[in-house]
């Protein structure tokens, strides 16, 4: 219940410090960083199961890093 209660509060202190208008844009503004969050999350399952099912080779880094080291190699 005290985590409730720190919450209401901080809310509120937003509220007297920022305006009710300016809270809820922070609000909004954190809504939309969680949800984007999600969708990136989705799209790198989304990109494994395709490689899966295009059997594409796994990616060998060593060999890229390389590359970028001596580009004219």
């Amino acid at each position: 219940m005290t985590p409730f209660y720190f919450l209401v509060l901080f809310f509120l202190a937003l509220v007297a410090y920022a305006g009710f208008d300016a809270t809820l844009r922070l609000v909004a503004y954190l809504d939309l960083k969680y949800r984007y969050q999600i969708i990136k999350l989705q799209m790198w399952f989304m990109k494994r199961k395709l490689e899966r099912q295009l059997n594409l080779p796994n990616k060998d880094w060593n060999d890229f890093i390389k590359e970028m080291e001596n580009p004219n190699v």
